[in-house]
């Protein structure tokens, strides 16, 4: 309502916006202002802890629950108790002491963040699960890795699919997101054979040029084409 737009391309430009409108509003407050710092206490010497501090146990599933938002973690730490450091946009997780890593924090409740990193040396052991894997979507970082999938599953069995599409998205995870997904648009673009055996060799090869973008060309629509469907003869009443 005060800008005219809610889109702000950066957190401290949002920052910044509430800053300004902050000051213009106190501009015509100082009097009441100094009233009120002349019987405010003095801060304390130490900031004070903006952020709630949470016990939670990750699950078998290398997830954990905060705040009714499920987030991945590392699966190293299933079954082990972090401690999670509840900021207003993140969450920080710490084990041992160790700050382990920082996540944006979700909105609302019944949301879901998972990483495939965190998983994926996981499911590589157990790739049967892939296929009905609950946030299975969350484990396709690019469109060009659904498709890959997409097309293994053609091919392949569900479970010989599986497996493959885990090995190319761990190759991802050890090696170049970027680099697995120029491949990937290679070998789709060119109709040739998906495997994670094809995906490694051009990874050690070096053989990843995706080669110039695909051009795609919209042709314009006609809306004098909706003109014909007034001459056209409408439905015929029903007489009983």
């Amino acid at each position: 309502m005060l800008r005219g737009s809610c889109d702000f391309a950066r957190r401290e430009d949002y920052v910044a916006f509430l800053r300004q409108v902050l000051d213009q509003l106190n501009a015509g407050r100082q009097d009441k202002l100094a009233q009120e710092l002349d019987v405010l206490r003095t801060l304390p010497a130490r900031r004070l802890q903006d952020y709630t501090r949470l016990q939670v146990r990750v699950s078998q599933f290398s997830t954990i629950r905060v705040s009714g938002n499920t987030y991945s973690v590392h699966s190293c730490l299933n079954g082990e108790m972090v401690q999670i450091r509840l900021h207003a946009d993140h969450l920080d997780v710490y084990y041992a002491q160790r700050h382990l890593e920082c996540i944006p924090r979700l909105r609302g409740k019944g949301g879901h963040r998972i990483q495939y990193r965190h998983i994926i040396d996981q499911l590589v052991r157990k790739p049967g699960a892939f296929a009905h894997y609950r946030y299975r979507d969350d484990l396709f970082p690019t469109t060009r890795f659904r498709v890959a999938y997409d097309t293994l599953c053609r091919f392949h069995s569900e479970s010989k699919a599986s497996r493959e599409y885990l090995l190319i998205l761990q190759l991802a995870a050890q090696e170049s997101e970027a680099r697995v997904d120029a491949i990937l648009r290679h070998l789709i673009d060119a109709q040739q054979p998906l495997s994670a055996h094809g995906v490694k060799e051009r990874l050690n090869t070096g053989d990843n040029d995706p080669g110039p973008a695909v051009s795609v060309t919209v042709a314009p629509v006609d809306l004098h084409i909706y003109d014909s469907l007034l001459s056209c003869p409408g439905p015929r009443a029903v007489t009983s």
